[in-house]
């Protein structure tokens, strides 16, 4: 084999790896992470900082990658088919075949090699290798590529120049940047975390509960004006001990004449049994602040940002009448991302929904439709403009009393507990009806209409 002819073949290989560099470069440019390069390289990696910044110019970059591609791929195609020509074009002569036709055939098979060791060995190997080993690829090439880039500066700036110029003759701007994830987006990519193990079910849960979060209103968390415990002004420090030995809250409203439509303001009881304790003369009057009054409608997110804006752990509820709607803590609106916050006086608390029985739920009548629809999978017709199932019960049945039912086509609703039409507690039965289709038959029967 002559020299020139070995020297072709080690270029060939050469220009085989180099392509490989500039594939590999594109696809873990395109696929990695960005997050995760920002955390590796306020870690101290050099390589992250590096591929930090072609992110950031991440046009500019793969541009880089499709000139060397070409460059590579037409170095190939000059230099490899004839290479390979001159090393077949004996063989076919060995076995007598007419000239002709063993230069036809060893074009041929020249140009099904070059073309094969092109695309398997410098296309798509280096681009699985790139889809499974984004992070350490990535990193790996970020200094060749951006050597590269530095040398061809002036080609790619011509050559991206010009494909700008033509991209914004068909009336679309080459500045536009829509790299925003939607909500739905997020909460797939949270979901696949789970599912990888990548996070648990209690980092879930805040995840997709920070989701809901600001979808709520005041009025869907709040404490109902029915519920209310106030303090009827005046009173003096004895009624406020025994309402607070009676209830065990931190904090009180006050109303005048025992109207909780006039809510003077509220008292807080740590703050006032400081004083109490140090046997100091006190006046009840000079402890009661003013109450914050926001409206049923409120997204708690704006609620929170209130409350912590004015310093206060409670506000008022109105409703669009200006009247009393309920109450709102701040432990409401933590216990929507974290769950149920329990102190020590929350022993007798239970769960807004008990699972009794595989078929029987304790449930409380404040619950929300949403959430019900959510956590047992359950349909509620004519729900429009009802907000909880207490509601939705009432809209069936104004007269509803302990004990009463409302039957669904397939479940039973008992009202356990109510106090002045206000319903309190209901027990669910699941399939009271045993014509109850499975999952699976629904299915069927979808697929069927």
């Amino acid at each position: 084999m002559e020299t020139v002819t070995i020297m072709n073949l080690v270029i060939f290989f050469l220009l085989i790896a180099l392509t490989t560099v500039f594939v590999g470069s594109e696809f873990a440019l395109v696929k990695v992470r960005s997050s995760r390069i920002d955390q590796l390289a306020s870690e101290g990696n050099g390589s992250a900082r590096v591929v930090k910044k072609m992110i950031k110019n991440l046009d500019y970059y793969l541009s880089a990658c499709q000139l060397g591609i070409t460059v590579t791929s037409l170095g190939l195609g000059w230099l490899g088919e004839p290479t390979f020509n001159k090393l077949l074009h004996p063989l076919f002569e060995a076995i007598s075949l007419p000239d002709p036709l063993t230069t036809t055939i060893s074009f041929i098979v020249s140009f099904i090699i070059v073309t094969y060791l092109h695309v398997v060995l410098g296309e798509l190997a280096p681009k699985t290798l790139a889809i499974q080993h984004t992070e350490k690829l990535a990193l790996f090439y970020s200094r060749p590529l951006f050597y590269f880039g530095v040398i061809m500066k002036p080609l790619i700036w011509l050559m991206n120049g010009s494909a700008r110029m033509i991209i914004r003759m068909f009336g679309v701007d080459p500045d536009a940047n829509n790299d925003a994830m939607s909500e739905e987006e997020i909460k797939i990519i949270i979901n696949n975390s789970y599912n990888g193990g990548e996070i648990n079910q209690t980092e879930l849960a805040y995840m997709q509960n920070i989701f809901s979060f600001d979808e709520r209103q005041a009025k869907d968390i709040m404490v109902p004006r029915t519920q209310m415990i106030t303090m009827n002004e005046p009173f003096n420090v004895d009624e406020l001990l025994d309402t607070i030995k009676k209830h065990q809250f931190t904090r009180y409203p006050i109303t005048a004449d025992g109207d909780k439509d006039h809510v003077k303001g509220f008292i807080n009881v740590k703050e006032f049994l400081t004083e109490y304790a140090s046997g100091k003369q006190m006046k009840v009057s000079n402890y009661v602040h003013d109450l914050p009054m926001i409206s049923e409608t409120t997204r708690i997110s704006d609620a929170l940002v209130r409350m912590q804006r004015e310093h206060v752990h409670i506000s008022l509820i109105i409703d669009e009448y200006g009247g009393t709607a309920g109450i709102l803590t701040m432990e409401d609106i933590l216990e929507e991302i974290v769950g149920e916050i329990r102190d020590e006086f929350d022993d007798d608390e239970v769960n807004d929904i008990v699972k009794v029985t595989d078929s029987r739920y304790q449930i409380n009548g404040r619950v929300l439709l949403n959430d019900l629809q959510d956590q047992l999978d359950i349909e509620f017709e004519d729900s429009e403009d009802i907000d909880t199932i207490g509601g939705w019960l009432q809209a069936h049945n104004t007269n509803l009393q302990q004990n009463d039912y409302v039957d669904t086509e397939y479940d039973r609703w008992v009202i356990s507990e109510i106090d002045n039409h206000q319903i309190i507690t209901v027990i669910l039965e699941l399939e009271y009806h045993k014509n109850r289709p499975t999952l699976e038959e629904e299915a069927e029967e979808e697929e069927n209409n």
